[in-house]
């Protein structure tokens, strides 16, 4: 096999596609926030929906214009057209800032632009935005799942990070979207947030589980240069509340413990963050863990056919903009390796509690694992069950330490 088809060996006619939408537009810039999303002049949210829009309808014509090849039908030129889209997530910055007649004109240029047979169609809203005349506008636009922002229960901890909600209203906003009749909510909470405890974090947990919505997510906070917080915290200043961070060490016990209540509480482990109830995991997002194509529209959103991933301009005047002109916006491309992608088998695919198929990366990338896994085994760090590799329960907050170990 060529190395310029062989990444094409895993992505036959029969899988289907995932959109991911991006709407950069938030109320404020969280102070963890390392996302490219922003304060943006209201005024520039029609243009960006109306770009968006165009993108949509006009991908197959601005794909061929770049040269960017479909999962499938390589030979022809139309071949987006054969891909069903079946996940599709607005996500941001806030989407549900958005006014409901923007968000179910993309929904419908979507439908229009691609053939869609939609088993879950995902919008994340922070609580504070969310209104009954949004929440019935939203289920009748075909959204079937929101993905709630709660992040904490404790008000302390939300105004130090900039949330503009209170615990009040994630209370108020779970019981709106449920009298709309959404058949899936899912909850966010952040482990390491300033003023944080061990008490804090089990109440807010506390309340999360007796809300008992079909999925949770728990994510550590990042510590980076690319949010205000994470800056202050390198630097050892006190803005942000960077004094009052809990311990990495605290964090991961804190964890541990989550692990152990969602698990009695009936909640599947299934990736690192993520945890659902029976039948409830999260479709579109599985598509990102196993390396399934997805293609991104809108400011700064990524894609993926099996060989390739690209990225739109991230300043959302600059897309509108080129949109508008006629031309894609890309403002990062780049060809997968065959070393990239045995990376992200790996990076990804030992996020999912199932694991990974071990033989058949040896076999598809022609590597040996097996001289490395003893030393990890022996520190319990790592799991092999026949053919099947998986991270150690107990090693799950160290997860990035144990893969580059793996891959060195």
């Amino acid at each position: 096999m060529l190395e310029s088809d062989w990444n094409w060996a895993r992505i036959g006619p029969a899988m289907n596609l995932g959109i991911y939408i991006q709407l950069p537009f938030c109320q404020s810039k969280c102070t963890y926030c390392n996302f490219h999303t922003g304060v943006f002049p209201e005024s520039l949210q029609h243009p960006y929906v109306s770009a968006l829009c165009r993108e949509i309808s006009g991908h197959r014509s601005f794909y061929a214009a770049a040269g960017i090849a479909a999962p499938v039908g390589v030979m022809d030129g139309n071949c987006w057209a054969h891909l069903t889209v079946d996940t599709v997530y607005l996500g941001g910055g806030t989407p549900s800032l958005l006014p409901a007649s923007s968000l179910a004109a993309i929904m419908d240029a979507l439908r229009g632009g691609f053939h869609c047979a939609i088993d879950e169609a995902t919008l994340e809203a922070d609580p504070e935005t969310v209104t009954p005349q949004k929440a019935a506008a939203w289920r009748e636009a075909g959204f079937t799942r929101i993905s709630l922002g709660a992040q904490s229960f404790q008000d302390k901890e939300l105004a130090a990070t900039g949330r503009q909600h209170r615990r009040a209203d994630t209370y108020r906003a779970v019981d709106l979207l449920r009298a709309a009749g959404f058949p899936q909510l899912s909850l966010d909470l952040i482990l390491g947030l300033p003023h944080q405890t061990a008490e804090t974090f089990q109440d807010s947990l506390s309340r999360l589980l007796d809300l008992r919505p079909q999925h949770i997510s728990l994510y550590m906070l990042e510590v980076d240069g690319n949010s205000r917080l994470g800056r202050e915290v390198i630097q050892g200043g006190e803005r942000y509340g960077a004094a009052a961070v809990p311990s990495e060490d605290l964090v991961a016990d804190w964890f541990d413990h989550a692990c152990e209540r969602l698990a009695a509480a009936g909640y599947e482990h299934y990736e690192i963050s993520n945890w659902a109830l029976p039948g409830c995991r999260a479709l579109h997002n599985s598509k990102y863990w196993n390396r399934a194509p997805y293609l991104g529209m809108g400011a700064g959103a990524h894609s993926f056919n099996g060989i390739e991933r690209w990225a739109n301009a991230h300043d959302p005047a600059a897309y509108a903009a080129a949109i508008t002109a006629g031309a894609l916006p890309i403002e990062q491309r780049s060809s997968v390796t065959r070393e990239q992608a045995l990376e992200e088998e790996i990076f990804l695919g030992l996020r999912l509690l199932d694991g990974i198929d071990l033989s058949r990366i040896e076999a598809e990338y022609g590597v040996n694992f097996r001289d490395r896994l003893p030393r990890l085994l022996e520190a319990g760090a790592i799991e092999l069950t026949g053919r099947i590799l998986r991270l150690a329960p107990a090693r799950l907050a160290a997860s990035n330490e144990v893969m580059a170990e793996l891959l060195t």
